[in-house]
């Protein structure tokens, strides 16, 4: 065109028709990716595979770095995982710079059968690890075959894709929106896989030239420009009662120090308010919700998988859910004992509990915070109840 907008527009219908082609041509040469050589596991199911293995995964790829995860189960994901293509054309790697510098060369496909039991974590984690150590020797390879004298140093060796047959993708990257462009990137690498197989055979690019690209010292150089992390940065936070008051200063807080937030609350509109606020104050890839009792077991380990399923897993717990009743002794009753001590010493215990297991899975450590109050010390009138349990 004589103009970059007659570019612009010429580019756009020379994509449109070659778009129509694929699309014309899916499944003329045959079924697409090889056809199905398994089947997902229904959506429920898929969720709590993820829940269950992304803080394992998480810790095999924190071995350098504290990272974020990003889980999907998009439907283009799902159609090339559990494809008879897969194994052939996973290891080929991308086509296009920008997605393997987001993704790297290529991604771990977990040898693990979708519907297993993953309670063992101990086994399991014995299964993955010659996978991750695999992986890792792979990229050394690569990076030493292909280094030149002035090459960068090798970068973090852990891969950023993980498949996982019949459940999904994972993504992990330093911060939350680094994973999840990762994960859209590794899926637009899907579709260029899924179209050149529909009208010829997929072909990467050449691992000499792929290095060049990753290893460019102009790329380099723009990392070295990036800003640095921030104290709190790859951590994942969850504060109990952060739909307001101080639960919400802290999360606020962590935020502002590189966290990222399970902001969780027993009103559920409150909590949509608070998610809000956060989603403009710091952007959607900050945090998360989960509407949750303190008290209620069933609710603590929903909100759990749903940090897992968000960003991996959880790293700090501040137990802050909280209420106050004042009455005099004689006036307090049973009922009112029971709630102050289910929520205020019960509920601690319960989420405790269930991030120290999450905590154990990831094996990266972790940080366990209980909100105090002077009147454990100096209660004021009418605070019995209330002063004792936070003794």
């Amino acid at each position: 065109g004589d103009t970059a907008y007659e570019s612009y527009i010429n580019t756009l219908e020379v994509i449109e028709k070659c778009a129509e082609y694929l699309e014309q041509n899916y499944g003329k040469k045959g079924p697409v990716f090889g056809g199905a050589k398994l089947q997902s596991l229904p959506e429920t199911e898929r969720k709590s595979q993820a829940a269950a293995i992304a803080p394992i995964l998480r810790g095999f790829c924190s071995s350098k770095t504290q990272m974020i995860g990003h889980f999907t189960d998009d439907a283009r994901v799902l159609e090339f995982i559990n494809s008879n293509d897969l194994d052939r054309l996973a290891p080929l790697g991308t086509s296009c710079p920008d997605h393997f510098l987001r993704t790297k060369i290529s991604p771990l496909v977990l040898e693990l059968e979708a519907g297993e039991d993953l309670s063992d974590v101990a086994a399991i984690k014995e299964r993955l690890a010659p996978a991750f150590e695999a992986y890792r020797k792979m990229y050394e390879e690569y990076y030493n075959t292909c280094k030149h004298s002035n090459s960068p140093a090798i970068r973090d060796a852990n891969p950023v894709i993980i498949l996982f047959k019949g459940v999904g993708m994972f993504a992990f990257a330093k911060d939350k929106q680094t994973a999840r462009v990762a994960a859209e990137f590794y899926t637009n690498a899907i579709n260029v896989m899924k179209g050149a197989e529909a009208v010829s055979e997929y072909t990467s690019l050449p691992r000499q030239e792929a290095f060049n690209i990753e290893y460019w010292l102009l790329e380099e150089a723009k990392l070295q420009r990036m800003p640095k992390p921030k104290a709190l940065s790859g951590r994942i936070a969850l504060i109990t009662g952060s739909a307001g008051g101080i639960g919400k200063a802290i999360a606020k807080k962590l935020v502002s120090e590189g966290a990222v937030v399970v902001l969780n609350d027993m009103n559920a509109e409150r909590l949509a308010g608070a998610g809000e606020e956060f989603k403009d104050l710091f952007g959607k890839d900050s945090y998360t919700t989960a509407v949750m009792d303190v008290t209620s077991t069933e609710q603590i380990s929903a909100a759990m998988d749903i940090a897992a399923l968000a960003f991996g897993g959880v790293d700090i717990i501040v137990n802050n859910a909280g209420l106050s009743i004042s009455k005099t002794i004689a006036d307090h009753t049973t009922k009112d004992w029971d709630l102050l001590y289910d929520v205020l010493v019960k509920g601690q215990f319960l989420v405790t509990q269930a991030a120290a297991a999450i905590m154990k899975k990831q094996d990266v450590g972790g940080d366990i915070i209980n909100i105090v109050s002077k009147n454990a010390l100096v209660s004021g009138p009418n605070n019995a109840g209330y002063g004792s349990a936070k003794a």
